[in-house]
Order: structure tokens, then sequence, then C-alpha cells
């Protein structure tokens, strides 16, 4: 094998490094593309964890319509948040959802926060979360600063009705039981809807029920002290002794419930309620008008007839102005007598003018004179219709005295029967004596009469038939040779008869007669004694 040359051997010959030792540091350009990297990898890490809001659990009994990952935390449709993780709680009572926050929400994540799922909701009459059908489910939140700082939250299973940025006010209704009325039921004012149903509970005592609503803004400031709220659900429907009264907002009302508000006319404008003001929630808009009385005068009536119609509620009147109304019916058992009567207890008001000390009630002498001035208590039909019945107060004149008498320290009121009633015990009397009298006797005796009666006519008959046959031609005959009689006498008696001429002849002797009398006469009255002397002669006159 040949040896390579010179030439080669210095072509492949490795060279020596050289060693340089120095006391300074000597930086290399190559070192400015890592370290820029470095810095610019620090810079993205610090702005990532600065920028990177808070993450949070949340906690829902269900996860319908929820997905890791995707779904969001909207504010005014604006993402400020999202799910990163579901999970099921340790008892299976339902989820836990982390939520990973934006940092501009952080001052907004207090124990007065509210979150809730959005979804497509027909409820209380109103639609919402329609476009969810298309987008899919999301997580609303309504942010209150006011609070604690916190990062668990429980969710809401329904949507809140009111948010926080809603200008308003809150009032609470006390009402005995709730009704048909629900979360997001309507408030009215005057027909107009201004608020609504925004939460209920039971009170303090469990026996009552509280229910918060929510009036918007100008029209709380129409809520004052002098206030009155009235359910307004469904269709009311009244039976009275004013006969059937119904009531209704709307349609709303009718299918959901409702509630409304306004001032009654007899009482005066108040001040302005405060918000979580409470008030009463009366069951209908005729109870609102009713005046609250205080002063009440409780007194016993008695009937002992039938009191159907007549029911608790029911007014009590005085020529035709209601002073009370009914408390209660019952029914008592008098022993001693064997007789059965029912106690209705009235309260009248003295406030309602009745009175004119409206502050005391009457006084026994009082209650007792106007007893025995003839005030009495009567059952009286309100309706035909509906059956309904009253009690009216007024002075009789036709009833006897009654003094007053008392129960359990209660004044007794005399009651008088009904005009039916009177009727019907008139009848009763009538009755009574046309019981006592002997049909049967009276019925026998006018048998017999009928029997003589028969008998009677049958010898009337034969009397006439017997007149007809035997004296009826004799009458006949008789009148025959009356009537022959008359025309006989008629012949004589005429116009043309001797008979009619001798009077006429007679009748003119007789005048001529009575004429020489009176001449007669009269000449003795003036020469009394001719009677003796005889007539005197007449004087002769002398010739010349």
């Amino acid at each position: 094998m040949a040896e390579p040359n010179s030439d080669e051997k210095t072509q492949h010959q490795t060279p020596e490094a050289e060693v340089r030792t120095g006391k300074g540091f000597s930086f290399s350009p190559i070192w400015v593309v890592p370290l820029v990297a470095l810095a610019i990898g620090g810079w993205l890490a610090f702005k990532a964890i600065t920028t990177q809001g808070p993450t949070i659990t949340i906690t829902f009994k269900t996860a319908e319509g929820l997905e890791a990952g995707k779904t969001k935390v909207k504010y005014k449709d604006v993402d400020i948040g999202q799910v990163e993780n579901i999970e099921l709680l340790e008892d299976l009572s339902g989820v836990v959802l982390n939520v990973k926050m934006d940092k501009g929400a952080t001052s907004y994540l207090t124990d007065k926060t509210r979150f809730w799922i959005v979804r497509a909701r027909v409820a209380a009459g109103q639609v919402s979360g329609l476009g969810t059908l298309f987008s899919g489910a999301y997580i609303g939140i309504d942010p209150i600063k006011k609070g604690k700082p916190t990062k668990k939250f429980t969710g809401l299973e329904t949507p809140p009705v009111v948010t926080t940025e809603a200008p308003g006010r809150m009032f609470f209704l006390k009402a005995d039981k709730m009704g048909s009325l629900d979360v997001g039921a309507p408030v009215y004012y005057r027909g107009i809807k201004v608020g609504q149903v925004v939460h209920y509970d039971f009170d303090e005592t469990g026996n009552a029920v509280d229910i918060q609503i929510f009036i918007e803004e100008p029209h709380y400031q129409e809520v004052t002290t002098s206030t009155r709220f009235w359910n307004a659900s469904g269709i009311n429907v009244s039976l009275s002794a004013t006969g059937i009264e119904i009531n209704t907002q709307s349609l709303v009302s009718i299918a959901v419930g409702g509630i409304a508000f306004d001032r009654p006319d007899k009482i005066a404008p108040g001040e302005p309620a405060e918000e979580n003001s409470f008030f009463t929630l009366h069951p209908d808009h005729q109870s609102i008008n009713e005046m609250a009385y205080t002063a009440k005068n409780y007194w016993y009536l008695y009937f002992d007839e039938s009191v159907r119609g007549l029911s608790p509620g029911a007014p009590v009147d005085f020529r035709g102005i209601q002073v009370g109304k009914v408390i209660d019916i019952n029914v008592e058992y008098l022993e001693k007598e064997g007789k059965i009567r029912i106690p209705v207890l009235i309260a009248v008001e003295p406030e309602r003018h009745l009175e004119e000390d409206r502050t005391a009630p009457p006084g026994t002498e009082r209650l007792k004179g106007m007893v025995q001035q003839g005030l009495r208590a009567q059952l009286k039909t309100a309706n035909l219709l509906t059956g309904q019945r009253y009690i009216s107060l007024d002075f009789t004149t036709n009833r006897p005295k009654s003094e007053l008498a008392f129960k359990d320290g209660i004044p007794i009121m005399p009651t008088s029967p009904t005009p039916i009633e009177e009727v019907s015990e008139n009848i009763a009397k009538i009755a009574k004596k046309l019981g006592d009298v002997p049909f049967d006797e009276i019925g026998s005796d006018l048998q017999k009469a009928i029997i003589s009666l028969n008998k009677t006519l049958q010898q009337t008959e034969k009397l006439v038939q017997n007149f007809n046959r035997k004296i009826t031609p004799n009458v006949n005959e008789t009148l025959t040779q009356v009537q022959k009689s008359i025309k006989d006498l008629e012949g004589s008696f005429g116009s043309d008869s001797s008979v009619n001429y001798n009077m006429r002849e007679l009748l003119k002797e007789l005048t001529g007669t009575v004429r020489s009398l009176h001449i007669l006469i009269d000449y003795l009255e003036r020469h009394p004694d001719s009677l003796i002397r005889g007539k005197r002669q007449a004087p002769r006159s002398k010739e010349r």
C-alpha cells in the first residue's frame, strides 16, 4: 500500500483549538433571539394572568340545554363568561357549573347577584326566550354590586320577573290566601298594567301569605297610604242581597290572575308610600269601599220561622240604610218548652250615623226605650232571583209592647214575622176556627132541610096544578065579566050619554044657587035688620 505524500497529510490534518484566556465576558448576538422570546412569553403570561376573570361555581337542579365549552353567560346579550365544566353534585341533587367570567364582571360577583338559565318560556301570559330555540340556552345574570364578594352561587330555577336596573319600587301585600295569583301576575291601576308579582311566601306566623309586587316608574307614585289593593283574579261573581255582580280586569287576569289598586272615593289622598311598605290585599273591589268600623253593638234576634237565604255578612238596615251586618246564625233548643228557635247575632255599627254619639254604644235605658217604642227586627227578601235575605229594623205600631231582655250580657231585640208569615199565621187561625165548625152536624141538618124543601116544592107544584085546573078558568070568566061591566059603564057615562047631559045641567043650577047664596049673604051682612023689617025699598029719585 502506498503511503500518502506530504501534501495530502497537510490537507487532512485536524487544526488544533486555540485557547485564549482573558478577564472580561464577551456577549454574543445570538442570545438576543431567545431573550426576546422569553420577554414576549412573560409579557403574554402576565397579560393573561392580569386580564383573566375569576372562575365561579353555579349550582342548578338540572343542566338541560347547557353544554361545557359552548354555553355563554350573557348580560344584555353581551358575552361576559363561559361554562367550562359541568359536574354532578355528590348527592345527585343537582349540577355544578364551573364558569369562567370576564375580569370586568368581578365587582358584580356578590351574594346579591342572581343567575338563571334562559330558555323559551310561556308563563303568566308572557312569552320569553324564543331566541334560544335557535341559538341554544344561555345563563342570564342580574349583577348587583351591593353585597359581599363570593364565587359560589345557587342559580334560580325561573328567571326573575324584575331585574335590578328596572326603575320602580317594591311593595308587600298580606293576604289570607294566594288564590290564583302567581309570579308574573299583572298589577293594574285603573285597568292599565303598571307592575307584576315578583315573589310570594308564607309570613312569619304561617297563617297568611306575603306577596311582593313591583310597580314601575312613574306609576309607583300613585301608591299612597290611602291606597287599597284587591284581588282581581279571574271573573269575580258574587251573589249578595243586591243581586248578581260580575267584575274582571282583563283576559290575562282571567287566565293567570291579577292584582288591582286604587284609592276609594270616601278616603282622602294620603302621603306617598315608602318602598317595601305593607298593604292588605282585599278579596274583591267591593270590600275596599267598606269602611272599617271599630265601634260595634251586638244584639240577639230570635226567629221561629225559617232563615233560609240569610247568611253571615248579610246587611242589617234601618229603613233602607245599612247600619250593620249579620255575624252568626245558630240553632237553640229549649228543653223545658220543647221548642226550637234560631238565634241570630247582629252587629250594629254606630259610626254609620245611626247614633248621635259614634264612639259610645247606646245604654240599656236607651235600648229599652227604643224597644218599648216598637223597635223590631224582621226578615225580608232582598232579591227574588237569588233568594238572599237581610234583616230590617223599624218601628212598628201594631205589635204589643215588649221589655228588653238579655242573653250573656247582650240585649235581645224583639222580632216580628214576615208578611208571608203573618198571612200564614192568619190562615192557620182561620183553619183552626174552621176546624171547630161542626160540618158533620151542619151537613146532616142541611140534608134534612133539603129533603123538607123537596117535599115543599112537590106540594107547591101540586097546588099550582090545582090552581091552573080549577081556579084559573073562574078567574078568566070573572075578568071577562069585569071587562063587560066596564064597557057598560063607559056607555052610561060617556060624553054623549043622557046621564052626562043631566049632570051638566045639574052643575049649572048648582052654580046659580051658589051665586044667589053669595048675594044673599052679602046683603044680610050689610042689612042684618032686614030679617025683621024685611027688605027695604029703594028710594025713588025726585022728578024735576
